[in-house]
């Protein structure tokens, strides 16, 4: 196990008496540095602002030294009033340095949040795209499954169906899932490192639009295993960086409502697959053909338009390209103002974060997921979201909703019209998410949807114990599935990939995300695979009822190994990972779990909660109290 090394932070020592009202940030009294986070192991659950607690002379000449190392000396003005912004954000008010026109740009950060600069938006509907295309990728699948195994002589479902065919189409439908957990989602980190993040989505664009051109064609299913094999590279790596790129380019405060279109916008993918299944439905033999080859049509806007969005600045800084970095903030921010404070802000954490990593290599980096007290709880965290998120079942529809509709007694056409319904049902519910992701954060949004899942997916499965002449046998199935994803797409939907591309530290961000996908999708590609027999063993009433237990077990895990990160900046959470699991678990069940029991059943208003976390200093999210203060 790696050493822990004690990272010291800035702090006041005066944070107990800190008048969020009366502090002057242009006075910059001299503060004591003496308490000290340990960011590998915050046993105190203190979260920090780097710079808080630092006099006003000694950051200005630090601001002043970083400008000059960097090349960035005409900026030096207004990198020191963007450090004297970071250093306490709610205090902005009382910064004599700042003009009108600044401090209403950091007033509309909280009042007018989501008034932000348009290349901010254009980098997020191009991740939307890239997100409907790994939807699309996914649904071609599902409607051509009717057609392919009967074609290519082993039909999984009749009389001619064998156990042999049902592990064949499941081999080739999770042949996807495969290429991005084995190989496509572990290029990303050396592939980012190269090109940056935009490099990454042109490339995985590539083989999301070559191979599925190429699955049209097939003469086989070997064939046709090979090339949904190469779209698995694009879809991994294409996974892997998106939401990454998203997270770093969008501010705090609307990170988790734009970072989640990835989501939102897989959820519409999905419905346009299966709108191309219907669409070609009835045109003879090649329908199937069409509903694989369909796919490649939103990875060509993706193809052009990846190079006119501004490239990360966190990888940027990363790099070492400052003045580049700069730039594309003054791209994605209202004003440079709001772009210097967030350069230093993110250089001034970066510095921390090297001293618990210090110089690595692909192999260290991976090692150090499982090594390194912080980057461990981030990649256990990641990981119980991703596994969650086959475990609550939503892929058994998602790959297979035609095979199931179809053994609940609808005919193809019928079939192909209620996966059309649950593909809507998907997207529409997930539009909520934009809005109560950053308000509730990902956390609750997880522990109020996953026992509603669970109990919809149960009454789906017991469901099909109706007998199947009656009218209400194929109406109740559809009806819980329905349900089932009006729960799904909300919660679980959007927040593994949100959340997996906030928890690592830049250092570790595009192996941990790798490891995150590959987690995600290797449990897919298993779901794929065995889900056919899964089926042909237990029925549907058992194999929705075993979803439905894996649910409650997510839930139980979530609950345990999950915090919290809203709207704190990707820095700030550090902190939060620092504090030691066994904390954060023991928290949960003895003081979260009993205040809930008191508050919710027992109906006991005066039940308090004593926060895990306790702030001290001034960080980004106090700039919403302070602001909405004042405003009122």
């Amino acid at each position: 196990m790696a050493e822990e090394k004690p990272i010291i932070a800035q702090i006041d020592n005066s944070s107990d008496e800190y008048d969020r009202g009366g502090y002057n940030a242009a006075v910059g009294a001299e503060r004591g540095h003496e308490k000290a986070v340990d960011l590998n192991r915050n046993v105190t659950a203190r979260i920090q602002n780097p710079l808080a607690g630092i006099p006003r002379a000694t950051l200005f000449q630090n601001v002043e030294d970083f400008a000059a190392k960097v090349g960035m000396t005409e900026q030096t003005n207004l990198l020191q009033k963007g450090a004297l912004v970071a250093q306490d954000p709610p205090a902005f008010e009382s910064v004599e340095l700042l003009d009108e026109v600044e401090k209403d740009a950091l007033r509309n950060e909280v009042l007018h949040k989501w008034r932000q600069p348009w290349p901010l938006y254009f980098t997020v509907i191009l991740c939307s795209i890239g997100a409907a295309v790994q939807g699309w990728d996914q649904t071609g699948s599902n409607g051509a499954n009717l057609s392919w195994p009967i074609e290519f002589g082993v039909p999984d479902t009749g009389p001619d169906a064998t156990d042999y065919n049902t592990w064949i189409v499941g081999i080739v439908n999770a042949g996807p899932y495969i290429g991005s957990a084995l190989l496509g989602c572990w290029l990303s980190d050396p592939l980012n490192f190269i090109f940056g993040r935009r490099g990454v989505i042109f490339f995985s664009a590539i083989f999301c639009l070559i191979p599925v051109i190429g699955s049209a064609f097939c003469q086989n299913w070997e064939q046709l295993f090979v090339t949904r094999l190469l779209l698995g590279i694009g879809m991994g790596a294409k996974a892997s960086t998106v939401p990454i790129y998203a997270a770093e380019n969008c501010p705090a405060a609307i990170r988790g409502g734009l970072v989640m279109s990835w989501q939102m916008w897989t959820a519409f993918g999905i419905f346009l697959g299966f709108c191309a299944n219907l669409a070609v439905y009835n045109v003879g033999d090649i329908a199937w053909r069409l509903q694989l080859g369909s796919a490649f049509i939103p990875a060509i806007p993706l193809v052009i338009g990846v190079y006119f969005c501004p490239e990360s600045p966190r990888w940027y800084i990363k790099k070492g390209r400052y003045q580049d970095a700069f730039n594309s903030l003054c791209r994605l921010r209202n004003t440079p103002l709001q772009a210097a404070r967030d350069l230093y802000y993110i250089h001034a954490q970066i510095k921390e974060e090297a001293d618990i990593i210090g110089k690595n290599n692909y192999v260290t980096r991976f090692v150090e997921l499982f090594t390194i007290p912080r980057v461990r709880r981030a990649t256990l965290a990641s990981f119980v979201v991703m596994l969650a998120q086959q475990m609550c079942g939503i892929n058994i529809i998602a790959f297979y909703s035609s095979t199931v509709f179809k053994e609940a007694g609808a005919g193809d056409l019928q079939a192909l019209l209620a996966s059309f319904g649950f593909g809507l049902v998907n997207f529409v519910f997930a539009w909520p998410a934009v809005w109560t992701i950053d308000t509730y954060g990902r956390r609750a949004l997880l522990l109020f949807t996953f026992p509603q899942m669970a109990w919809t997916l149960l009454a789906a499965g017991l469901c099909f114990i109706i007998p199947e002449e009656n009218r209400a046998h194929l109406g109740m199935i559809a009806f819980f599935i329905f349900l089932f994803a009006a729960f799904y797409s909300p919660g679980e939907g959007p927040v593994p990939f949100t959340y997996s591309a906030e928890v690592f530290p830049l250092s570790h961000r595009e192996v941990g995300m790798s490891w995150a996908v590959a987690t995600c999708l290797f449990w897919a590609a298993v779901l794929s695979i065995t889900f056919p027999r899964l089926l042909r063993a237990f029925h549907p009433v058992g194999a929705f009822s075993f979803y439905a237990g894996l649910n409650v077990t997510a839930l139980c895990l979530i609950f345990l190994f999950i915090p919290e990160t809203k709207q704190r900046t990707l820095e700030e959470l550090d902190y939060v990972f620092a504090v030691p699991t066994r904390t954060h678990a023991s928290y949960q069940l003895k003081k979260a779990l009993p205040w809930w029991i008191k508050r919710y059943v027992m109906r006991r208003k005066d039940a308090r909660l004593e926060p895990l976390y306790h702030f001290e200093g001034a960080t980004a999210a106090d700039q919403l109290i302070a602001v909405k203060a004042m405003a009122h």
